[in-house]
């Protein structure tokens, strides 16, 4: 949290991953957030942020985009301005989905995996996927916005078995 009853405001996740064997077809790894509005919490996205893109009012952007893994450390970065959000939207959902390009690809398939959460300089979150080995896709987090217009933060560890378009249909739905 920032400061006092301020709740969330702008936050960072990062995602790594090693890259794919010798001769074998890249791993790719992306990070992906659904904005859902006030009225339908629970529903289809308002919009999804994936994909080396952005939000159309600026406020979530993929810095970063890797298709290999390859770099150092963290290779994907999106960043949530939660406290710029427009009124009208009160949910956030983020999640990894795995490209399915060269067959069924699982995280237990895919070498060091690992996603940070932050806000500033202070950590929220840091976890790999082996809660989620079997699993094509997964959300790792969820903002909601309060009646005073705070964001907070929860972990939303939650696997899927589904390819990227799939996922982003399902991913914020309430847990069944």
């Amino acid at each position: 949290m920032s400061g006092l009853n301020k709740g969330v405001g702008k936050v960072e996740v990062t995602l790594k991953w090693d890259p794919s064997p010798v001769g074998a077809p890249p791993h790719d790894l992306d990070l992906v957030a659904g904005v859902y509005t006030a009225d339908d919490p629970y529903g289809s996205a308002a919009y999804l942020v994936h994909f080396d893109s952005r939000s159309p009012d600026g406020t979530i952007t993929l810095n970063r985009e890797s298709r290999t893994g390859q770099g150092f450390g963290y290779d994907e970065a999106l960043t949530l301005e939660l406290d710029r959000l427009a009124p009208r939207y009160a949910r956030v959902v983020v999640g990894v989905a795995i490209q399915q390009g060269g067959g069924r690809l699982t995280f237990g398939a895919v070498a060091n995996t690992g996603v940070r959460i932050r806000e500033g300089y202070t950590e929220l979150a840091s976890d790999d996927f082996a809660d989620a080995a079997d699993c094509t896709a997964a959300t790792i987090a969820e903002f909601t916005r309060d009646g005073s217009n705070a964001w907070s933060y929860r972990p939303l560890r939650r696997g899927f078995d589904a390819d990227p378009q799939t996922f982003t249909t399902v991913m914020g739905a309430p847990p069944a």
